[in-house]
């Protein structure tokens, strides 16, 4: 049986300290903050990057690992292990998944880059899935098919709280968000596969929210039969930017509207933060893999 490292990257929500314990390879995710190189989890904390986020006047870029650093971090885990499976942030987010693919054609095929379109908790959840299949004996080629025939069967709808940052980075107009702000329009954004997509416009939070559960709820009932806790078929997952109690708040909401069902929480991933600024809440839904992680090996892992 071949022995498979995982890695991934910071945009999974793994920390290197939470990496190391369950086995994992976490490659930083780079940020170019006013000219210099920032590293998250490494040199750049979430209150720090919040701090600088929140500076109108700071040039915050995000940016790829280095060549060196993804081949180099490859390189030295093949010393050890047989296959690597690499598991990237979204390819329709960030084209360091498209870089990492190029580099591994040098490989010879031990190192598999999985296309599976996944961020912040389905990214993690992918992450899981891949050592339960690596430690069944499944090959790193034959984990990633498995991974990218199911890329579709996860969305992720965000709330963005202020149009600021889509702003300026020239994702709206400023008339737009100006007339946003004054009606207190919440934008609701759509993850599934490579496309981020506006999904709905909702008055306030609390009308936001109810939109966002009903899409889970839709997409259940659609692709899974409805809500069933005794035997469930998917994952629900959460996210938030910045503000843990708002979304500790959102989690109350979810697990009522969703009973039965474990429900997990991470901050979002800063290369999304980047774009959509603090306050965003999120909820996930994932289809859970026969061959992957048991909702009981994931509830001990989280």
């Amino acid at each position: 049986m071949s022995k498979i490292a995982i890695v991934t990257d910071s945009n999974s929500g793994i920390t290197q300290k939470r990496a190391k314990e369950l086995g994992f390879f976490v490659l930083p995710m780079p940020f170019v903050i006013n000219g210099e190189n920032y590293y998250e989890d490494i040199n750049l904390t979430q209150e720090q990057f919040y701090e600088l986020l929140s500076d109108d006047s700071a040039d915050i870029h995000t940016s790829q690992p280095l060549p060196s650093e993804v081949t180099g971090l490859w390189d030295k885990l093949l010393k050890d292990y047989d296959e690597i499976v690499h598991i990237p942030m979204s390819s329709g987010l960030s084209g360091s998944c498209e870089s990492a693919s190029a580099f591994a054609a040098d490989y010879d095929g031990r190192v598999q880059v999985v296309n599976n379109q996944r961020i912040s908790v389905t990214q993690k959840l992918s992450c899981f899935d891949a050592k339960k299949m690596a430690d069944s004996g499944m090959t790193a080629a034959d984990i990633k098919r498995r991974l990218e025939e199911t890329k579709f069967d996860s969305n992720i709808y965000i709330m963005v709280d202020t149009m600021k940052y889509l702003k300026k980075g020239g994702r709206v107009t400023p008339a737009a968000a100006a007339v946003a702000g004054i009606l207190n329009i919440k934008p609701i954004l759509k993850i599934q596969g490579e496309k981020l997509d506006a999904f709905a416009k909702s008055r306030g939070v609390k009308n936001a929210k109810q939109v966002m559960i009903k899409a889970v709820k839709d997409d259940l009932e659609r692709n899974y039969g409805g809500l069933n806790p005794d035997d469930p078929k998917v994952w629900i997952g959460m996210a938030y930017t910045f503000d843990k109690e708002a979304g500790l708040e959102f989690k109350e909401e979810v697990e009522r509207e969703f009973p039965g069902y474990k429900i997990f929480m991470d901050p979002l991933s800063l290369s999304v933060s980047c774009h959509i600024g603090p306050g965003a809440i999120a909820v996930t839904s994932t289809g859970i893999l026969p061959d992957g992680a048991s909702p009981e090996e994931i509830g001990d892992l989280l």
